[in-house]
């Protein structure tokens, strides 16, 4: 039976396609004060496995700390790796800074360190810039699967061409939606528009757009 719902659309995806696929862990790791974290995938698009914010060993991140600040190594932040999950599956690429993720402090004097396991799942993946329609497809006996959607802007340069400067700075709104699978998962085709009417506002003067990350699946 082919499961339609939201709550089970990660999950699925993420079982069918790596019990199929030789998908191999990436590993990413970004020190405190000031870190940036980058994801990506050349094929396919990002699937977080798992995340620590906190410190789990002495020689991650340790150069130039006093062995005082490395020697708590049950530190971990509650939560981390649903901050990754929401932020970059079904993304090809994601970038956040580790101040998203370091509060409330998990421990205090202790210096810390992001670090982020995934995978990059085989799915397509469609860009749609805003006021436009994107329309997802499968073949005749199999059904979209939804595996992730965003909304809004995360880089200055999808969606830019004509559009004014001013409208493409702001590249910390994108956010996820769970309209895109309401609508389409299930079904052969389905087109749904890139528009603040369907999807909300998340930055208000900025020229946004649609990321989605789907499979389709064979109807049982």
């Amino acid at each position: 039976m082919l499961c339609v719902r939201l709550s089970c659309t990660l999950l699925l995806a993420a079982t069918c396609l790596l019990s199929g696929a030789d998908a191999s862990m990436e590993k990413a790791v970004s020190c405190h004060m000031g870190g940036v974290q980058r994801l990506s995938c050349e094929n396919g698009v990002i699937s977080v496995v798992a995340a620590l914010y906190g410190r789990a060993d002495r020689e991650i991140c340790s150069e130039g700390r006093p062995q005082q600040q490395l020697n708590n190594t049950e530190c971990s932040q509650q939560g981390t790796v649903d901050v990754l999950r929401r932020r970059c599956d079904g993304k090809k690429v994601c970038e956040l800074s580790v101040t998203d993720v370091e509060s409330p402090d998990p421990c205090v004097d202790t210096y810390k360190y992001l670090e982020t396991s995934y995978t990059c799942l085989p799915a397509s993946h469609l860009v749609t810039c805003e006021h436009s329609f994107a329309h997802l497809h499968c073949d005749e006996g199999q059904a979209i699967l939804v595996y992730g959607a965003h909304y809004g802007r995360h880089d200055q340069t999808t969606c830019s061409y004509r559009i004014l400067a001013s409208e493409v700075q702001n590249v910390y709104c994108s956010r996820p939606t769970s309209k895109v699978a309401e609508s389409c998962d299930g079904k052969s085709s389905c087109t749904i528009r890139a528009s603040n009417s369907v999807f909300g506002d998340p930055c208000v003067g900025t020229y946004k757009y649609l990321e989605v990350a789907y499979i389709c699946q064979y109807l049982t």
